[in-house]
């Protein structure tokens, strides 16, 4: 498995630059399959890239939305990553699209795994682009290396594609895609910015404990497109 590196001399470059590799791996997978989907991660750093995909000129009638993973809290939270999604992404032109949400009405994640699973074949799949992020400690997704999930979550026998999540280091329960339903996708980048996280991924890198840095997991398992930006 091989890890390309895109470097950027700015933040705008970045997002300006992933936009279009975006839209034009959707636009070959509509043309081929008739609809695309694009998986994509919370937090702020896609933010300016999702404004910069929602004006973008593209038939998002055709193309399904979902997220690698979810806070679960209130879709109206503000730590609610669908909450970012639609806000950012889903509006101008790709307002359009198709989007699945995980969270449910279940107040426990672990209630709401099947229904997340039996969503999914509302997805076009093997996803066209799926965009990963990254923690300080190396987790992506809800993969949480501190996390008692996170042999489930990275292991590629067992027929998941969803878990809940209890992080012991970070806030709110969580449903993440597990390693195997990540690794189903044509086209994974890796989203960073900031020289911290750079040096993150370049210690997971170097090697050791899939379970440590849950990014090398992905990372020794497929191959990996890197848009980094300082």
């Amino acid at each position: 498995m091989s890890l390309s590196e895109n470097n950027f001399q700015s933040t705008d470059e970045l997002n300006a630059t992933f936009a279009e590799r975006i839209v034009n791996i959707l636009k070959a997978g509509i043309s081929e399959n008739g609809r695309a989907s694009l998986i994509v991660s919370g937090g702020r750093t896609p933010k300016a890239l999702f404004n910069s995909l929602s004006n973008v000129d593209l038939d998002w009638s055709k193309v399904d939305i979902s997220l690698a993973d979810e806070r679960w809290v209130g879709v109206d939270d503000d730590a609610s990553n669908e909450k970012m999604v639609r806000r950012e992404l889903l509006k101008n032109n790709a307002a359009a699209a198709n989007f699945i949400g995980l969270k449910t009405e279940h107040a426990d994640a672990k209630d709401a795994v099947e229904t997340c699973t039996a969503n999914l074949a509302n997805l076009h799949t093997p996803f066209d682009v799926l965009i990963l992020g990254m923690g300080e400690d190396g987790h992506t997704a809800s993969l949480f290396p501190c996390s008692e999930q996170i042999h489930q979550g990275l292991d590629q026998g067992a027929r998941r594609t969803y878990i809940a999540v209890q992080p012991t280091t970070a806030p709110n329960q969580r449903m993440s895609l597990t390693l195997p339903a990540l690794l189903n996708s044509k086209n994974i980048f890796l989203h960073l910015t900031g020289v911290s996280k750079k040096q993150v991924l370049d210690e997971a890198i170097k090697g050791g404990d899939e379970h440590a840095m849950p990014i090398r997991a992905v990372l020794n398992n497929a191959d990996v497109e890197l848009m980094w930006a300082p």
